[in-house]
């Protein structure tokens, strides 16, 4: 990834407006994981209000040992597709069956982990909200039917959340705005994964803004999220993409660096722990326990 000092020129007077309802064709393949940024967006009063409200109704999870946690290191696992690959499937380190699923968050749940969204992560590190003991946060990229489908039972049964990275142009393939308001009902967070996922570090200035920004704006049009956190495609990023998240409004960012994340981190880097398809439940835990000290 690429990372230094930049000059950052500003799209002059851009405000992103979300324009068209999700969704894309259907695709079988999976991912492994002009020249300013974006200016930030502003929401339409009416979905400020709907954002609003819906922060009001957040579902209520346990809090085993609550705490404070100004300065806790938390692990962020990264997922992908949750399913079971068909003959010549590519990628098949990115696919996790629903068994093996099952396995890991047993596995996790025994270890003493506690699921928690990214939100409450952020709110224990800077606004004095409390975390469970030993929290964890499991993120879902890209948008596949099984995120759904699997691994949604499955967190639910434990009384988990889940955070999805959303690639908009996925949307149809994850089971349409039905299903993501079935994740939000059950306590998920919406987070932004682009429009398309690109390298944002090839693409124009307008295309960097709407895929930064716009994917925030419609996001919150349609579902009524703040969306605060954005996880780069691939984890490509570098100055100029930094500055276009933060110009578009989120507080932090997620990437593909192996380690633990911690509130001393650039906030715009967060590292996450991936979790690859082949791993049992003991690899897993292991290999949360190994990146602690990353």
């Amino acid at each position: 990834m690429i990372v230094g000092g930049v000059a950052v020129a500003v799209l002059a007077g851009c405000v992103v407006i979300a324009v068209s309802g999700g969704g894309g064709s259907s695709r079988t393949t999976t991912r492994a994981s002009s020249g300013s940024t974006a200016a930030r967006t502003v929401a339409p009063a009416g979905v400020r209000k709907k954002v609003a409200a819906t922060k009001k109704k957040k579902v209520a999870f346990s809090m085993p040992g609550a705490h404070l946690a100004p300065r806790q290191a938390v692990p962020i696992l990264m997922y992908h597709v949750i399913g079971v690959p068909t003959a010549g499937t590519p990628n098949l380190a990115l696919w996790v069956s629903p068994t093996d699923f099952a396995a890991h968050v047993a596995a996790l749940r025994g270890a003493g982990y506690h699921a928690v969204t990214l939100q409450r992560v952020w709110d224990a590190w800077h606004h004095a909200g409390k975390l469970p003991s030993h929290p964890i946060v499991l993120s879902f990229d890209d948008g596949y039917r099984g995120q759904v489908r699997d691994a949604l039972p499955t967190l639910s049964a434990a009384g988990w959340p889940g955070v999805l990275n959303l690639e908009l142009a996925n949307l149809k393939d994850t089971g349409g705005t039905k299903a993501i308001k079935r994740l939000i009902r059950a306590g998920w967070e919406i987070d932004a994964h682009t429009l398309t996922h690109p390298d944002l570090t090839t693409v124009d200035d307008a295309r960097l803004a709407d895929e930064i920004a716009g994917s925030r704006a419609r996001l919150r049009r349609y579902f009524a999220v703040p969306v605060n956190f954005f996880c780069y495609p691939s984890g490509r990023y570098d100055s100029r993409v930094i500055a276009g998240v933060r110009a578009a409004g989120y507080q932090a960012a997620t990437t593909t660096q192996a380690g633990w994340a911690r509130p001393g981190d650039d906030p715009y880097a967060l590292p996450r722990v991936r979790i690859n398809g082949a791993m049992t439940p003991a690899a897993v835990l292991q290999r949360v326990k190994a990146t602690a000290a990353s």
